[in-house]
């Protein structure tokens, strides 16, 4: 069985990251929406006139009838014609987000998280048995949502978390708002924290 106990030494989480100052939610927000955004396929679409199939036949004669003319029972305003404006599979539904305000915003989702405790520094190593994760969990006392922040996905760690619907794996550089806020405990590799920090702070130098 793999070692899941706790870190040895008690990890001191940098305050420029983890202590920011958050004046407001709305940078964290647009961060929360800019990630369900860029995360949407334009899957549906609908068939405008020329695309429903029949209508070729005119519906009625063009004069005689006191009725308005028709050319095709595929018209937009008819029931079972064409769809007006509809979406059509090319729409583009992204939000850009500056790389500085992504940073910024992050720092916020950890200092808030980091707040309420939700963050823990654990090292977990594991042969790659689910059984060692769901230990890992029971002994540390870390119930439903669990993102764990690890400086590498190894394919022990995968193979170990995959089957676990509570347990989100990431890498550190690859962190962000929707998965912090989401979560009920964020979990930190030792290794994790200065990628973290070097990615949050220096890259703003």
């Amino acid at each position: 069985m793999a070692d899941t106990t706790k870190a040895p030494a008690k990890i001191t989480l940098p305050s420029e990251v983890f202590e920011v100052e958050v004046t407001n939610h709305e940078l964290l927000k647009l961060a929360y929406d800019s990630y369900l955004a860029n995360s949407r396929t334009a899957s549906a679409t609908t068939k405008q006139r020329g695309e429903v199939r029949g209508g070729g036949k005119k519906p009625w004669k063009q004069k005689g009838t006191g009725r308005a003319r028709f050319g095709s029972s595929r018209n937009p305003i008819w029931r079972g014609g064409g769809i007006v404006f509809g979406p059509r599979g090319n729409e583009n539904y992204t939000k850009r987000l500056s790389t500085t305000s992504k940073r910024v915003a992050l720092r916020q989702a950890l200092t808030l998280s980091n707040k309420s405790n939700k963050i823990v520094v654990l090292d977990f190593k594991t042969t790659g048995k689910t059984s060692e994760t769901v230990k890992f969990l029971a002994d540390n006392k870390l119930e439903r949502r669990v993102l764990m922040v690890v400086d590498e996905k190894t394919p022990e760690l995968l193979r170990a978390t995959n089957n676990l619907q509570n347990v989100l794996l990431v890498r550190a550089n690859y962190l962000s708002v929707y998965h912090i806020i989401n979560a009920d405990k964020v979990v930190l590799s030792t290794k994790s924290v200065d990628i973290i920090k070097d990615w949050l702070v220096g890259g703003d130098k």
